[in-house]
């Protein structure tokens, strides 16, 4: 069998899905397993961590801050209510933006190989991609000793520099994959380093910073669904590719 003909690299939060997954399921988490306290806990570390950002913290540092909330929880119990977080939130109007899921559909249907790319972790990934076909995904990992989160990373968080150098090795694993006819999909300027790797980068929501750094992307408003079709080069007419074949 021959290889996809394209990899397509969509980021997550506020490009696939509308909101941001790691806040929102560490609320949904803490809630669920330590009630109101642990709604508490989970907004103040959002609040934190929005500080901090605010101040000029880096968005890798903030990562890793992120995940030394879930030293000592249960990865088989992180791993069911990840579940259970996307059952409720994936079944209320709004979950993903029609646009990027669309752009999706229609490179699974051309053939192209979806590849998930974020700073979540695969708990909280693991259905989204299912739900959109992901072949893949490349996320930060969370380490884990005897069932338990450690609350430390394995290697980098997925953020920055680190979506570039995920990206390369995905595109060095398919030598037969052109860069240049590869798409990603981004809304943030922390993406430009994965957006910077492929020939069709796609800039969803429109970022003024985003796009003044890559004037080549193509713009996608996230709702416009409709508007997709444009992005994408022109599925072959079985016919016309019958023909080609039988000259």
């Amino acid at each position: 069998m021959s290889g996809p003909a394209r990899l397509v690299f969509s980021d997550v939060d506020e490009t696939l899905i509308a909101g941001k997954s790691m806040f929102d399921f560490l609320a949904f988490y803490f809630r669920r397993t330590r009630g109101t306290r642990g709604a508490r806990l989970a907004a103040d570390v959002g609040g934190d961590l929005s500080r901090r950002m605010s101040a000029g913290a880096p968005r890798e540092a903030l990562n890793r801050l992120y995940y030394r909330t879930w030293a000592g929880e249960p990865v088989a119990r992180v791993a069911e209510l990840a579940e259970a977080w996307y059952a409720e939130r994936s079944g209320a109007p709004g979950f993903y933006l029609a646009a990027t899921r669309r752009a999706l559909e229609l490179h699974r249907g051309a053939g192209d190989t979806v590849i998930l790319v974020s700073g979540s972790f695969p708990a909280i990934l693991a259905p989204i991609a299912a739900e959109v076909g992901a072949a893949g995904l490349l996320c930060s990992v969370p380490g884990t000793r005897d069932g338990m989160l450690t609350g430390r990373l394995v290697g980098d968080p997925c953020i920055g520099e680190a979506k570039r150098v995920a990206v390369r090795e995905a595109l060095r694993r398919c030598p037969d994959v052109d860069p240049a006819r590869c798409y990603a999909y981004g809304d943030h300027i922390s993406d430009l380093p994965m957006l910077a790797e492929v020939g069709h980068p796609v800039v969803v929501g429109g970022s003024a910073e985003l796009t003044a750094r890559l004037p080549r992307a193509r713009v996608l408003r996230p709702h416009a669904a409709l508007d997709v079709p444009a992005l994408l080069p022109p599925r072959p007419v079985a016919g016309a590719e019958a023909r080609r074949a039988g000259a």
